[in-house]
């Protein structure tokens, strides 16, 4: 993947950086909303025991999450790549933000959801206990989606692969909040899309499900920007302007948090500009 033309994050901060063992302290709040684990000598060694030199591999991968966190996510994507399937999570996760909120051409961000789909299909064949694996995968199913129109990946068959992924990353991890999130944006946009009749019979959606599936990600991970604002979206997409007033509202608590890394804030500014329109 050429990252050289990547845009660079508009919005460097001190905070964002996590130098030394700064990393390591951190990472649970950090990734309190996917629950990767973090990449030592010792995972290193679990995944991949042929791993001729696994500290120096280790050291490596938590660089490429520095990158990420910081908001250097060409770096990030480009040090995941460097070590091969093991660092999947970090070049999705890199690559799928920067392409959210960066990429501003539409044929290139496509590439890059295509490029992450492929690495997450791999990820799954070489590691099926992985949640997120499966996660990544259908996170970016999911942004696939909506850049060529849900109603379109509907007739491609990829809601029932995101649904397929989203259940087993769950099955495998019930706390992952950010599963939970996209978990119920995809009934809240099926229905959006086809209705709740025919998103109840054909895809399993369910706009109670939506809801549920949103709050249970606010309760595991009441900091986390994006969870709310996926609550407000879920929230417009099933009720309208009936239920605009609380959706504003989760916006408004997206906003009133103080980030945490480079994702927090890019979410938080989402959230900011949709608010001031």
């Amino acid at each position: 993947m050429d990252t050289s033309a990547w845009s660079a994050f508009p919005h460097s901060s001190p905070k964002f950086q996590f130098d030394g063992q700064a990393l390591e302290k951190t990472w649970a709040r950090l990734h309190q909303g996917d629950l990767e684990p973090f990449p030592d000598a010792d995972r290193v060694r679990s995944l991949d025991p042929d791993q001729p030199d696994p500290e120096t591999t280790a050291a490596a991968w938590q660089q490429a999450w520095r990158d990420y966190h910081a908001g250097r996510f060409a770096a990030a994507v480009e040090g995941a790549l460097a070590i091969g399937p093991l660092a999947h999570a970090v070049a999705n996760k890199a690559s799928g933000i920067y392409a959210d909120y960066l990429e501003e051409d539409e044929k290139t961000r496509l590439a890059i959801y295509q490029a992450g789909i492929k690495r997450a299909d791999a990820a799954i064949q070489a590691y099926p206990g992985d949640a997120n694996a499966h996660y990544f995968h259908a996170f970016l199913l999911g942004r696939y989606s909506q850049c060529i129109s849900v109603a379109k990946a509907l007739t491609q068959g990829v809601g029932g692969r995101i649904r397929q992924s989203l259940d087993r990353a769950l099955e495998l991890a019930p706390d992952h909040a950010e599963a939970r999130t996209a978990s119920g944006l995809y009934h809240a946009e099926i229905i959006d899309k086809v209705g709740k009749l025919v998103g109840g019979m054909t895809y399993g959606a369910k706009a109670d499900k939506a809801i549920s599936e949103c709050q249970a990600a606010l309760e595991l991970t009441p900091k986390a920007p994006i969870a709310h604002i996926e609550y407000g979206n879920a929230l417009y997409l099933l009720y309208g302007d009936k239920r605009l007033e609380e959706s504003n509202q989760a916006y408004e608590q997206a906003v009133a948090i103080s980030p945490i890394d480079a994702m927090q804030k890019l979410d938080i500014e989402y959230a900011r500009s949709y608010l001031a329109t």
